[in-house]
């Protein structure tokens, strides 16, 4: 079987173009009959070299399922098919990695299985949550609303991610480019200054001396330096990588100042988030909960959440747990006591999340604005502070001649 690009009218006069996959051009110019559509083109796909070189294929981004899951929904509720909306998102996706994934999604669902099969043999593109709420969808007979959410949900988690980014990135930027710039000005800067004042002679000023003393250590020893990095990297690494190691450094990361309460507060806005749109899909609240810690992306706040799946396990609330975690807030877990309570959980951890968004803009905005002076005065003190102690000797000799 071969895949043929086609270009045709439909009834309505309007041009159509797609691709069929068949036994031959005559196969195609069928299928395409059964579609109403007169081709006026069909050809043969050439074969991309590339395409058994998984690294260089492009990957599936997160933006392109919540496009995937939009169109999809709304196919459905107009009555379309599964398998024709599978056929018709396979044949109009651009990304080639993700078309080739909708192809064998929908041979699987051809063959029998259940989409929500046929969707978990790709964990790195649909994950528990998605494969669990899509399965929940079919069992309910809602696949439509449940796609729905789930773009809505993942459109909402991408926006909180890259908050979290921006808000992260400027500074390490400017923090490496300030590093380099100082690098840069000891290793080769200082040392010009330094053979022309020893031409001079005579004794230099403590902060003059102090940073020759510093050019000399960084000259000398910069490649020891950058050797200790890259093992002090790949050790922090390897340590993050075992179980014990990540649970210290992510509990250590919401302990620190400025930089944890934002993280905590992304922590609840996920959690509640993630299980809001779980629970309203009618996933059953174990499972959404061990869904949700596998999804937290820290391990204290996955240890809470499987705390809080144990004792509703073995008949508690949701509430207490909560609390007794020290993880999430107050007003979090009376929220939920009282979403509990008046058997409106989905909606009140809705609530809590659009609050929490609410409260992650504020952060970032206000990280920002404290973050920019501070970079600003640390690159003015580290930067001017090098430039007047090489300057002070010539101001001491300018001085020794006018006197």
């Amino acid at each position: 079987m071969a895949i043929y690009l086609w270009q045709g009218t439909d009834r309505k006069g309007a041009v159509q173009k797609g691709e069929l996959e068949a036994a031959d051009e005559a196969a195609v110019r069928s299928q395409l009959r059964r579609m109403k559509i007169t081709p006026s083109k069909i050809k043969k796909k050439p074969k991309d070299l590339f395409e058994n070189v998984s690294f260089l294929q492009p990957k599936v981004q997160t933006a392109d399922v919540v496009v995937f899951a939009r169109q999809f929904a709304t196919m459905i509720n107009a009555g379309l098919p599964l398998i024709q909306c599978l056929d018709i998102l396979q044949s109009q996706q651009e990304n080639k990695t993700f078309k080739k994934m909708l192809k064998e999604i929908k041979e699987n669902v051809e063959a029998g299985s259940t989409l929500a099969d046929a969707l978990k043999k790709y964990p790195d593109t649909f994950d528990d949550l998605f494969v669990n709420m899509v399965a929940a969808g079919e069992t309910g007979g809602i696949l439509d609303t449940i796609l729905e959410r789930l773009s809505g949900y993942m459109e909402k988690a991408m926006k909180l991610k890259k908050q979290v980014k921006s808000a992260m990135t400027y500074p390490i930027i400017v923090l490496v480019i300030a590093v380099l710039v100082i690098g840069v000005i000891l290793v080769f800067v200082i040392p010009v200054f330094e053979k022309m004042f020893s031409d001079f002679g005579g004794a230099l000023p403590a902060p003059t001396q102090l940073v020759v003393n510093l050019s000399r250590f960084v000259k000398g020893n910069v490649v020891y330096m950058i050797v200790a990095l890259v093992v002090f990297v790949f050790a922090v690494k390897r340590f993050y990588g075992t179980e014990k190691g990540r649970a210290l450094i992510d509990d250590n990361i919401l302990r620190l100042p400025v930089v944890g309460p934002l993280l905590r507060k992304v922590a609840v806005a996920k959690f509640t988030r993630t299980l809001g749109t779980m629970v309203a899909s009618g996933v059953p609240i174990l499972d959404g909960l061990d869904i949700t810690a596998k999804t937290a992306g820290n391990k204290t706040v996955e240890a809470a959440v499987y705390n809080v799946r144990t004792a509703i396990s073995e008949g508690q609330t949701m509430a207490g747990p909560l609390a007794q975690s020290g993880v999430f807030p107050s007003m979090v877990c009376q929220m939920v006591a009282v979403g509990e309570s008046t058997g409106a959980l989905d909606a009140m951890l809705s609530k809590i999340a659009d609050y929490y968004d609410d409260e992650v803009d504020a952060a970032v905005d206000s990280l920002t604005a404290m973050i920019e002076p501070f970079m600003m005065v640390f690159l003015g003190a580290t930067i001017g502070g090098l430039v007047i102690s090489m300057y002070l000797p010539i101001f001491k000799m300018a001085g020794m001649v006018g006197g």
